[in-house]
């Protein structure tokens, strides 16, 4: 069975490009066919992960007669150890895998991140945005016809945006995303009464994801080793048992009330929870994006997304 899922968040920085990047190509590696869309149409950055230019945008295939097979990017054969660590920067504790073939195939799809390209799509008159939606819902039936995908993954503009709604009304599978703190849980309680309550009586499921989840790690310290690269050394504080400090109590004591809050949340939107995803220090301190799944099967971010695309 064909599926949509887009990725959204009720405002950005709750990692929603990370998790779908890495999802698309997991699912590849698993052989499916997949196509993956930046439809962050007002802050796309897809490009710092796959380091590709296309010919033509996601952009000019909404604006104008350009052929979605000029759009999308055949990505499958340059996945393999795609990741430079040029910039002396990598995860600790890791092994990297040698297990990269993926079985499957992955096309992106990369809107346009030039200002005045944005700027164009978003003050469009009437008759271009007309065209721009009957071509946008009409992109899905494409994608499953012509490159016959198993899976569209698509990256959403966060909030409540014309181009944020149109992405969800494609989709299958919402997968709202959001962090641990108040802004994040009032602003997806908003957008879940307001926006996900339609899409869901029209058919959708909805799920919560989430993401970088405090009380798994603490940074320590940053040492340099014989080459030259930056290790972060981290607490994993969940998996401790013998630490018994203040810091470590009070962690997983404001863990604790987080987790309850969140599932009192999922209780009363009615709309379950998919996934608690740790924040990864060793991640999240890194300068450049990267694809974790590809350079570090092992890594246990890499764990959290194939029991993401497993639940899918």
């Amino acid at each position: 069975m064909n599926k949509c899922v887009a990725f959204h968040s009720y405002k950005g920085g709750t990692g929603k490009t990370t998790l779908a990047c890495n999802s698309a190509i997991l699912l590849a590696k698993k052989g499916y066919r997949v196509c993956l869309l930046d439809l962050d149409i007002y802050a796309p950055s897809f490009q710092l992960y796959f380091s590709k230019e296309p010919r033509k945008w996601i952009n000019d295939f909404l604006t104008s007669s350009t052929d979605i097979q000029d759009v999308m990017i055949d990505v499958t054969n340059g996945l393999s150890g795609s990741q430079s660590r040029s910039d002396k920067i990598r995860p600790i504790n890791l092994v990297e895998s040698n297990d990269s073939e993926i079985k499957g195939k992955l096309w992106v799809g990369f809107s346009n991140p030039q200002k005045k390209e944005i700027f164009k799509l978003e003050t469009a008159d009437t008759d271009t945005k007309r065209q721009a939606i009957r071509r946008f819902i009409h992109l899905r039936e494409i994608l499953m016809s012509e490159f016959r995908a198993d899976y569209i993954i698509v990256d959403t503009s966060p909030g409540i945006r014309f181009w944020s709604i149109n992405s969800l009304a494609i989709a299958d599978i919402l997968l709202l995303t959001l962090k641990m703190s108040d802004l994040d849980i009032d602003g997806t309680r908003m957008v879940a009464e307001e926006i996900y309550r339609s899409f869901i009586e029209l058919g959708s499921k909805a799920f919560l994801v989430y993401n970088m989840v405090e009380g798994y790690c603490i940074p320590q310290q940053a040492i340099s080793d014989n080459d030259g690269f930056l290790h972060i050394s981290t607490h994993p504080i969940a998996q401790t048992s013998t630490d018994n400090g203040p810091i470590t109590q009070l962690v997983r004591q404001q863990d604790r009330l987080d987790v309850d809050g969140l599932e009192r949340l999922s209780a009363n939107l009615g709309i379950e929870i998919i996934s608690y995803i740790p924040c990864y220090c060793d991640i999240q301190f890194l300068r450049k994006e990267f694809l974790t799944v590809i350079n570090y099967r092992h890594h246990p971010f890499t764990s959290q997304i194939e029991k993401l695309i497993d639940v899918l």
